[in-house]
């Protein structure tokens, strides 16, 4: 620890990544990216666009993709915006919407950048305790609070929530803001974005990383009301007027215009994970429900964290979160079917199934 570091500094728990070993080649399923290479539009709009107006800053407004990403959704410009990831766009939302000493609720198996987020800018918060099968308990969000942020499908889980329960938190909780994140939505769910115009208390954050194959160029999307545009612009402007940039912007407009190569490449990974599914609770696995690009699974006879380092020595990486009540499940992304295929034979050699 630097004696040159401040005190918030000391104190920060930072968001540990996926891990990404360099020893030798892995199947890669522990960080949820797709398994499928960006749509070739992208792909060219990307090297024209590396071009000698690279020497120039880019539109600090992000005026065409709000454009295309508004008339995808239905909305107008100014209820869309742009970040470096959804994670940057989260915690911008966090400064602009969320106060000190005023209590924000998230489920207490979630996305671990949250507590990271609160820590970082001294917000108070309690986590809502998740039932049995890891759902999140609707009424305990009617409560007072200083604002609510859900993932949807839920990390690490993979379970949804149907968009009338959201609704039903979004009504209750007119007057705070209440964010959803759905990084993995187009896996299976309804978004909460059909909402937005009837409750300008609610943010919608989504990403480009994962249904549309982009996790290098580090694109996100918040949508809602104009207020709370305005308010993730007026904290963004703060410190960076220039968050994405050229190569970015003209990959993203391209990826959400392609219609057709998302909706293939999503529908390859469903049709995956299904049989994936199947064949895993066939060798004694628990699998929950997935509406996500990855299944969260525990075995009936074998701790998580020995399937964990087995798997690794036979260069298969997945992701295991050694945290209460989920330190006996593992979370694995949706390769290719051929990936899959290795992981499942894998299990098979290590004799799992028959434990």
């Amino acid at each position: 620890m630097s004696k040159f570091w401040s005190n918030t500094t000391k104190s920060l728990v930072p968001y540990v990544p996926g891990e990404q070993p360099k020893d030798k080649k892995y199947i890669k399923l522990n960080t949820n990216e797709s398994p499928y290479p960006p749509s070739p539009k992208v792909l060219e709009a990307i090297k024209n666009a590396a071009n000698e107006d690279l020497r120039l800053y880019p539109d600090p407004e992000f005026d065409m993709l709000r454009d295309t990403v508004a008339k995808y959704y239905g909305l107008e410009k100014d209820e869309v915006y742009a970040g470096n990831g959804s994670d940057e766009l989260l915690a911008l939302a966090f400064q602009a919407f969320f106060n000190p000493g005023e209590k924000i609720l998230f489920p207490d198996i979630t996305y671990s950048f949250y507590p990271v987020y609160c820590q970082l800018y001294n917000i108070d918060y309690e986590t809502i305790s998740l039932d049995e099968e890891f759902n999140v308990p609707v009424n305990d969000l009617f409560g007072e609070n200083g604002g609510i942020v859900i993932s949807n499908p839920k990390a690490p889980t993979a379970k949804y929530m149907d968009i009338s329960e959201i609704k039903a938190i979004v009504e209750y909780n007119k007057d705070r803001v209440v964010i959803i994140d759905e990084a993995y939505i187009d896996f299976g769910g309804i978004s909460a974005v059909k909402l937005i115009k009837d409750y300008p208390n609610l943010l919608v954050i989504q990403t480009l990383s994962k249904s549309r194959c982009l996790a290098g160029l580090r694109l996100g999307l918040a949508l809602g009301s104009k207020e709370l545009i305005d308010g993730i612009i007026r904290v963004k402007n703060s410190f960076n007027s220039y968050t994405i940039d050229r190569l970015a912007l003209a990959g993203a407009v391209e990826a959400i215009r392609d219609e057709e190569y998302f909706k293939e490449t999503v529908r390859k990974i469903v049709t995956t994970r299904e049989w994936v599914t199947t064949d895993l609770r066939g060798m004694g696995f628990n699998v929950l429900p997935s509406k996500a690009n990855f299944i969260f699974i525990s075995h009936n006879e074998m701790k998580a964290e020995e399937i964990f380092n087995l798997l690794k020595e036979n260069g298969i990486l997945v992701r295991y979160f050694k945290k209460p009540r989920i330190d006996n499940y593992l979370r694995v992304s949706i390769g290719t079917d051929s990936e899959m295929k290795t992981f499942i034979k894998t299990l098979e050699k290590l004799n799992i199934k028959n434990r």
